[in-house]
């Protein structure tokens, strides 16, 4: 719904996509699966995230007018940190969400101290 008014996933679907990732990773890790299985499922929810970020990068007529590229990011970052904490790797999981963080709304700030990150602006995940 957020691609047809040309808006950002928002923190609801960031979430959920974390929380996807962290639910196949530990339902997998409490039934004893051995290490090639929980790669493969792995692999499918990078694979997967991938299709459903690649569903976020909108082109527009001019060739170099592409958006949504931080949104696909913003959601493969999230699964990897849904994938940290079904791993029970709070640390890494908490670092990993703080780098996000400084990257999605403290990076465009350092880049042009004059844009502000407005919800309207796809570096911004809030809905």
């Amino acid at each position: 719904e957020r691609e047809v008014m040309g808006k950002a996933a928002g923190i609801r679907t960031h979430m959920l996509v974390c929380l996807g990732a962290a639910i196949f990773v530990m339902a997998l890790e409490q039934d004893g699966a051995e290490a090639d299985a929980m790669s493969r499922v792995i692999q499918g929810i990078a694979a997967g995230v991938g299709f459903l970020g690649a569903g976020t990068i909108l082109k527009g007529q001019n060739i170099s007018d592409v958006k949504g590229l931080t949104t696909a990011a913003g959601l493969w970052a999230s699964a990897a940190i849904g994938v940290a904490v079904g791993l029970g790797r709070e640390a890494t999981a908490v670092l990993s969400t703080v780098v996000v963080l400084v990257v999605l709304h403290l990076m465009p700030l350092m880049v042009d101290p004059n844009v502000k990150v407005k919800p309207d602006d796809e570096n911004d995940p809030r809905p």
